[in-house]
């Protein structure tokens, strides 16, 4: 048996689209599937964490198959609570597919079907997780209803600028005009855009397990990363290795605007480090303390402010079946 969550409103429609041709395969295989789309934020989290309790008792993990963007595979992977229970197919759906760049996953969809009907783990990526410390009352334009303090992430989790654009994203009439036209990728950047030009540096210090201790007087933001990519494409870890235990942070500190406007087409290649003011460090737990509360993202989900908060690897690994 699979089961299907589909976001059908992802990609401007795209993902209700797949869902159809996914269906027909399963058709045409005889095999047995449920399907249940999403409606409103929270629902693949819930829907997620229902079928595993319906089957703790089975001696099989639960196949279950995700059609949508980042943002709904954070909230599936934030529903997970006995990662040995469950097996995933991803489809994507959404506009910016960073963990499909990650992955690897340039290969048509009608190839994705096919592997995921096989039924097979392929490979497995690292799971980090965002603990905060401490909570401001101020909560995103599309927060959900129940403010966590604790939220899994599977692609980067970041804090200051790069979580703003997320923010500002989440809510933004731009990105469905790009999604239609399938430009949503441009979307991250020309919201990065506007943001240089109002994000507040804060000073910010950040510590990690191995001693390793970085002060910037005024930071622009610090992305933890699990897989290369994020914001829509920006390669921001390089370098970064999804089963190697660690996160690749990018760490940004008091860069003149003009630089940013160099560096940022930079990190569409992994070039950025070349300059002054961009930091890499490497860990596999990470404590940050900013002067004042800044936006946190996980996986490009944003809900609330922090200036504290830990971010470590929680050692649980996600099975893929593409």
């Amino acid at each position: 048996m699979f089961y299907v969550i589909v976001n059908p409103g992802s990609g401007s429609g795209r993902g209700y689209y797949t869902w159809k041709k996914l269906e027909e395969s399963f058709v045409v295989a005889n095999l047995k599937y449920q399907a249940i789309t999403t409606k409103k934020a929270g629902d693949a989290k819930r829907l997620t964490s229902s079928l595993i309790e319906k089957h703790s008792d089975d001696k099989e993990p639960v196949k279950l198959i995700v059609i949508g963007g980042d943002g709904t595979m954070n909230e599936v992977i934030n529903g997970i609570t006995d990662f040995d229970k469950i097996v995933l197919g991803y489809i994507p759906g959404g506009s910016a597919g960073d963990l499909a760049l990650g992955l690897g996953l340039k290969i048509d969809t009608n190839e994705l079907i096919k592997r995921i009907t096989d039924g097979k783990v392929l490979r497995q990526t690292d799971i980090g997780e965002v603990i905060y410390n401490h909570v401001s009352s101020t909560y995103s334009r599309l927060h959900d209803d129940d403010i966590e303090t604790q939220r899994y992430f599977d692609v980067s989790a970041g804090i200051g600028f790069d979580a703003a654009v997320c923010e500002e994203a989440l809510s933004s009439r731009l990105k469905k005009v790009l999604n239609a036209i399938k430009l949503g990728k441009l979307t991250y950047l020309f919201i990065a855009l506007h943001q240089i030009f109002s994000v507040e540096k804060n000073a910010m210090d950040i510590t990690t397990i191995e001693g390793e201790h970085l002060h910037l007087d005024k930071a622009l933001f610090a992305a933890m990363m699990i897989h290369p990519f994020e914001g829509g494409g920006f390669m921001f870890g390089p370098n970064a290795d999804c089963n190697d235990g660690m996160f690749d942070l990018c760490v940004a500190g008091d860069i003149p605007i003009p630089t940013i406007l160099r560096a940022l087409p930079s990190a569409k290649k992994g070039k950025h480090f070349k300059y002054k003011g961009i930091h890499a460090l490497r860990s596999s737990e990470i404590h940050i303390k900013t002067e004042k509360p800044l936006w946190v993202h996980t996986d490009g989900e944003v809900s609330i402010k922090s200036d504290d908060i830990l971010i470590k690897n929680t050692g649980y690994k996600l099975k893929l079946l593409v």
